[in-house]
């Protein structure tokens, strides 16, 4: 697979556990790519919910996927600040067709003012009986909520100060904004 380069866009698709397509992003531009992650934005990108539904998203974001960490990151750029929204999720893979992961329920959302919460534990705990999450699945996700959290609590990756600007610059310098 030929890796995306700078200023190409990309579709994004996330799948749930037992296989089930759940929401796909139409355009991504990919801001940089590297061995193990990718960076792009969304900017009033195209959404498809898995019933169907469709909106766009209201304000650029800069999201972060990687190869070996069981998460992805979306700051949300914001006129009260940047806004964080975190997935934990399988690591991405990217096809001819898109970059693809696997969503597991839980997500932390980090606020401005920096107040941290984990999201939708009902959520995560009824799709692992249903879908039959692995006892593997399970520590390795609850593992990965430790090392984000660390990460946003020692502003570690898209946390660290600056990142944001640098590349919501590079966004703006790529689609001439």
């Amino acid at each position: 697979m030929r890796v995306p380069r700078e200023g190409e866009f990309v579709s994004i698709q996330s799948y749930k556990h037992d296989g089930n397509l759940h929401r796909t992003w139409r355009d991504t531009m990919v801001l940089k790519t590297s061995e193990y992650s990718m960076i792009g934005v969304n900017d009033h990108t195209l959404v498809t919910e898995s019933d169907g539904r469709r909106w766009v998203t209201r304000e650029p974001a800069i999201v972060y996927f990687h190869k070996k960490y069981w998460f992805n990151i979306i700051a949300m750029i914001r006129e009260k600040g940047v806004s964080y929204y975190c997935n934990l999720a399988s690591p991405y893979l990217l096809d001819e067709e898109a970059l693809k992961y696997i969503d597991y329920d839980l997500d932390i959302k980090v606020f401005p003012d920096g107040e941290k919460r984990l999201l939708d534990v009902d959520e995560y705990e009824l799709h692992s009986k249903i879908m039959g999450y692995p006892d593997d699945i399970d520590f390795i996700l609850k593992e990965n909520v430790k090392i984000l959290v660390d990460w946003i609590n020692n502003e570690k990756g898209p946390f660290s100060p600056g990142y944001i600007d640098i590349w919501y610059n590079r966004y703006k310098q790529l689609s001439q904004k």
